[in-house]
């Protein structure tokens, strides 16, 4: 940490929101730094998600978070082709299993439009079963939404952060803000790796949103109540039986278990939402794990007997309120961005603008001028429907064969503007080791390869060869 630098804007948190809002800050011109208490992005909250880039069709109207939403996914579609972001266009529909589901349709489909999401429509079931026809026969009917999509979890975040940093941003892991004061025009932050002086907070701290906001501010304006969700990952056969995302008919608490393909292959059913105390673990439970299993049968009979590759669980940063807990205190020169659950990979572009906003409204005496040229890197591409790095020249053999990962994407990996922290950035990045032998037989070489740089290294002589 560079002693007496003085930042435009500290970021605490490096989710999703808090990369995209740094992201924007830098591109806007502004000294940016970013905090992060573990040793990679994506430490939080913002490492298990279903990794769909939503329309907002079921959003509340006229809210945040819709508008956030929504700008998001037009920012998305704007800049992906230019930092090589993948998408994968699947639609989505909204599946009715029985007469009630069938009845509530019409109000999504009301809703949707109200939120100016007007290319959905009504499907029969003789429609749902031609369009997925592995679907359970005992469809009622469905809303299509055609926007709906799949996107890379992993690399949008990493993407912002990356473009942050090659602008000139700094990104310091292993930060953990645990105090600091304000002197009426800037902050004196006191972290685990040495103080930070600047002229703006923004919390995106996520899971611990309202603990920096207490400890800080001497109060918080809302609680984070961490909601766990659960969830399976089927074998990339299973790809075959499904080309769209099914999704269920919501209620008030959750918008229920999802299936779909992921960007990497595979089919993923989850999650589930389970209120918990706990804001560091997330652990899986066999019996959840099988009943979600079994609804994902039940939606799709052919995954009967598919092998599962992998189970996790994440925890969302609920609030005790539904909405997003964004607000600004201008006289302190903080932002708080809290309470923001399954939709943040969506909205954090859109929530990143609306950050930004809110900051030219204290109207600070400096004025930030936007970069002219700012620069725009490119991220590995891991979808498995576009070209990867096995298929090109050059690349130093294949390390992981479940995930077809080579030697050159673990090494920029590990040598890039924004080098892997530990053990689950580096996968995060290559996919080595989360293929169908959870790293059996390709952990010692990726040991060897990132030996002395990660936190927490991989054991080469506990590894398998």
């Amino acid at each position: 940490m560079p002693d007496g630098d003085l930042f435009d804007v500290a970021v605490v948190g490096g989710g999703v929101v808090g990369c995209a809002v740094a992201r924007r800050f830098t591109l806007d011109g502004a000294r940016t730094v970013l905090l992060e208490r573990g040793a990679d992005i994506l430490s939080g909250a913002s490492k298990a998600n279903s990794a769909l880039l939503h329309t907002g069709f079921d959003a509340p109207p006229a809210s945040l978070e819709v508008a956030c939403m929504q700008a998001g996914y037009r920012e998305y579609l704007e800049i992906r082709e230019r930092l090589n972001l993948p998408l994968l266009e699947t639609g989505a529909m909204v599946v009715a299993w029985n007469e009630a589901d069938r009845e509530r349709l019409n109000a999504i489909e009301a809703q949707a439009r109200q939120n100016g999401v007007d290319d959905v429509r009504r499907l029969t079931p003789a429609e749902v079963l031609a369009r997925e026809p592995h679907l359970a026969p005992d469809t009622r009917g469905a809303l299509l939404v055609p926007g709906e999509h799949v996107i890379d979890p992993w690399s949008a975040p990493l993407a912002y952060l990356t473009q942050a940093v090659e602008n000139g941003a700094r990104a310091v892991f292993g930060a953990e803000v645990t105090g600091g004061s304000f002197d009426g025009s800037e902050w004196a932050l006191q972290t685990s790796k040495g103080p930070v002086r600047t002229g703006l907070v923004v919390n995106c701290a996520g899971l611990f949103g309202d603990i920096l906001e207490q400890r800080l501010l001497g109060s918080a304006g809302f609680t984070i109540k961490p909601r766990k969700g659960q969830f399976v990952v089927f074998d990339k056969a299973a790809a075959a039986f499904l080309r769209t995302i099914i999704l269920p008919v919501p209620n008030e608490r959750t918008k229920g278990v999802v299936l779909t393909r992921t960007i990497f292959g595979n089919v993923l059913v989850g999650p589930t939402a389970e209120e918990q105390d706990d804001r560091d673990h997330a652990g899986v439970d066999e019996a959840v794990l099988r009943t979600l299993i079994a609804k994902a049968v039940a939606m799709v009979p052919a995954l009967a007997g598919m092998p599962v590759t992998a189970v996790y669980a994440g925890l969302r940063p609920a609030s005790e309120r539904k909405e997003y807990r964004v607000s600004a205190d201008a006289e302190r020169r903080w932002i708080s961005v809290g309470g923001i659950r399954s939709t943040g990979l969506t909205a954090a572009l859109g929530l990143a603008a609306h950050v930004a906003r809110l900051h030219a409204d204290m109207k600070q005496k400096k004025d930030l001028q936007p970069l002219k040229n700012p620069v725009w890197p490119r991220m590995t591409n891991l979808a498995e429907h576009l070209e990867r790095d096995w298929q090109k020249p050059d690349h130093g053999d294949i390390v992981c064969h479940c995930e077809l990962v080579t030697r050159r994407e673990i090494e920029a990996a590990l040598n890039g503007p924004l080098p892997a922290g530990d053990v689950g950035g580096l996968k995060r990045r290559t996919r080595a080791g989360m293929g169908r032998c959870q790293g059996f037989y390709c952990q010692a070489r990726v040991a060897a390869l990132s030996e002395g740089r990660l936190a927490d290294p991989l054991a080469v002589d506990a590894c398998h060869d």
